[in-house]
């Protein structure tokens, strides 16, 4: 059986926010993420279990760089790559494994960092009176981060899943993960798949837990 730290609530009203899990981070791609590989497999069996509950987010690079405001023009110039107009069709979509889950999963479209630069994610989680964010995908310290600094202003609480992360960088993953621990910890929580799933039960395990 697997053991859940007991300074964690159990989780409730949630949705899964997958990050910018696309091709354009995956093996090949301009911006490939080389623990992308590792962790696929775990945000799959998330996914798969939380299917209803997941809201896939996409990047989505301007066609040029003059298309975006200030510091991103210089951004994408350095990246001009990147942009859509350089693009190798396909590069902005979902990876394969996550992509077949879509419906009943949704996809929000992004044009920064965080999640919450769509405007269309918060009015989303707030018509289905979420109060949970459970995040995975890519990249532990740049889109994971902004989002999960974007759910704690708007006064979600945020469940980190470690083993379901990407980044580029071992020093930058492993400095968040003590960051998230030591500063937010009255507002994020960091936890492992397999406590997850002890903490977020499926539908039918709940109801017979509810039964007993």
């Amino acid at each position: 059986m697997t053991l859940v730290k007991n300074t964690v609530q159990p989780i409730a009203d949630a949705v899964h926010i997958c990050v910018d899990m696309q091709n354009i981070f995956a093996k090949g791609g301009v911006w490939e993420t080389p623990w992308m590989d590792r962790v696929l497999p775990a945000i799959v069996a998330l996914t798969a279990a939380k299917a209803e509950r997941t809201v896939f987010t996409r990047f989505i690079t301007p066609e040029t760089a003059d298309k975006r405001p200030g510091r991103w023009q210089q951004y994408f110039r350095r990246w001009a790559q990147a942009t859509r107009a350089h693009l190798a069709p396909g590069q902005l979509e979902l990876v394969p494994e996550l992509e077949r889950f879509v419906p009943p999963a949704l996809v929000v479209d992004k044009p920064g960092y965080s999640a919450f630069s769509s405007p269309r994610l918060y009015p989303l989680l707030v018509q289905r009176n979420v109060g949970t964010v459970v995040l995975s995908g890519t990249e532990t310290d740049v889109c994971v981060l902004a989002t999960a600094l974007g759910a704690v202003d708007f006064g979600f609480r945020v469940v980190i899943v470690e083993d379901a992360l990407c980044s580029s960088l071992d020093a930058g993953h492993d400095a968040l993960m003590t960051l998230y621990r030591n500063r937010f910890s009255e507002q994020i929580d960091v936890v492992t798949l397999d406590e997850l799933k002890v903490l977020w039960p499926d539908e039918d395990a709940r109801r017979m837990a509810a039964s007993r």
